[in-house]
């Protein structure tokens, strides 16, 4: 099985893979430093040497000190606090690296910022599609990331995306780390996580649950690109206006239109004309409900097991605070909280440590020592060798297919 070919003790750091690396250079940024020295261990090489330095006016410059000339260059850089400093600290390496004719510039992007903003909010964008394209533009050949937010983020590139799983990492740390890991229960902390806490519960052989409403006011916006409804006097107005064009055979418009001969004749700047909702003659368009979500509830039991919350980033973790208070009331004796991208940024590890969560088990696809510092519940599981055999793999021109064995579309 993969799970149990890629996962390996962090003793067994030491190990390098058996492949000539002529040819193959790793740059790095700033962001993971503890990660790209994992992967080169195993690549047994040693990451190429470079210097990002940053203006007084806040702009960064990079320097390499080495050639990519004819080289595949894999530039790894992950998203941390300091997001759009790496961002841009990424879009400026790579550029350099296709200015200095490397043969392939792959960028090797462990946690893809911005992933969360996938879809359109009222009148905002789809930035995600944006930083996509902002590093596709810098001449790119490639991009190897881990368990995007939206496997649909895929096709927001023009170039190929391979996006790993860590699950089999995950699981295997749930195997090795929970003798009674038969007793757990996968829990989803919400409908719309279902499909992956699915994905786990199948492999584990386990049951699941769902946590379902909510306990606070939900702040999801809606995609609610329209105008404020109208007022009386505008739909009085408006129907009027309707009435009249179909007594006298004129062609009725959802919209009042402003002519010459409807100036105002005191020479005052007419008014702005508003239409607040689109309508026709024969009235309004059907609206849809707003959605009222029932108290937070779970389905499913969890008593006398232990409750696995399973999700892909945690960041704020007020939600799964909560979710572990429902758990334990309902008679989970411990609650374990796993995801791919830990940030915990702000107050997540203290809030983290002072909860009813037991452990927090994340990969190292960003650094967390500092919340690590804070919090002893936290745990890290090491995916850099997840990463190391895609390098090797695509190097050599070796198929990937084997590190999507038996992966679903859940996963």
């Amino acid at each position: 099985m993969l799970m149990k070919r890629l996962v390996v003790c962090n003793s067994h750091l030491s190990a390098k893979f058996p492949f000539e690396s002529k040819g193959l250079v790793v740059l790095t940024g700033n962001s993971h430093p503890d990660l790209v020295k994992r992967i080169c261990n195993y690549l047994n090489v040693s990451p190429c040497k470079s210097v990002t330095s940053t203006h007084s006016n806040k702009e960064i410059k990079v320097e390499i000190n080495e050639t990519v000339r004819g080289h595949d260059v894999y530039l790894i850089q992950t998203g941390t606090t300091k997001v759009n400093d790496e961002i841009m600290e990424m879009l400026i390496l790579a550029f350099a690296c296709r200015a200095a004719c490397a043969r392939r510039v792959i960028i090797v992007m462990p946690y893809l910022p911005y992933c969360m903003q996938n879809k359109m909010r009222k009148r905002g964008s789809i930035t995600c599609k944006l930083i996509a394209q902002l590093i596709c533009s810098t001449g790119i050949d490639h991009v190897i990331t881990i368990d995007l937010h939206s496997k649909e983020i895929q096709g927001f590139f023009d170039v190929p995306v391979d996006n790993l799983r860590a699950s089999p990492f995950l699981i295997s740390y749930l195997t090795e780390t929970i003798p009674d890991h038969r007793n757990c229960v996968i829990v989803a902390k919400d409908p719309k996580s279902v499909a992956r806490a699915t994905s786990y519960a199948e492999r584990l052989r386990v049951s699941l649950a769902v946590i379902h409403g909510v306990d606070r006011e939900d702040t999801e916006q809606a995609d609610g690109r329209t105008s404020p409804p109208p007022m009386e006097k505008e739909i009085k107005e408006s129907e009027d206006c309707q009435t009249d064009a179909l007594s006298s055979n004129k062609p009725a418009l959802s919209h009042r239109v402003r002519t010459s001969e409807s100036s105002n004749s005191s020479g005052l700047e007419p008014e702005p004309l508003t239409s607040p909702f689109v309508h026709n003659a024969w009235g309004f368009l059907p609206a849809l409900q707003e959605k009222e979500k029932p108290p937070l509830s779970l389905v499913g039991n969890v008593n006398g097991k232990i409750a696995i919350i399973v999700d892909d980033i945690v960041d704020e973790v007020d939600d799964y605070v909560t979710a572990a208070e429902l758990l334990h009331s309902r008679g989970a004796y411990k609650v374990y909280l796993i995801a791919t991208h830990g940030l915990l940024t702000g107050d997540a590890a203290q809030k983290i440590e002072n909860s009813l969560l037991d452990e927090v088990v994340v990969t190292n696809t960003v650094p967390h020592e500092l919340q690590k510092m804070q919090c002893h519940k936290i745990r890290t599981v090491d995916i850099s060798l997840l990463l190391s055999e895609a390098i090797r793999r695509i190097h050599n021109g070796e198929s990937m297919s084997y590190l999507f064995m038996n992966v679903s579309k859940n996963d």
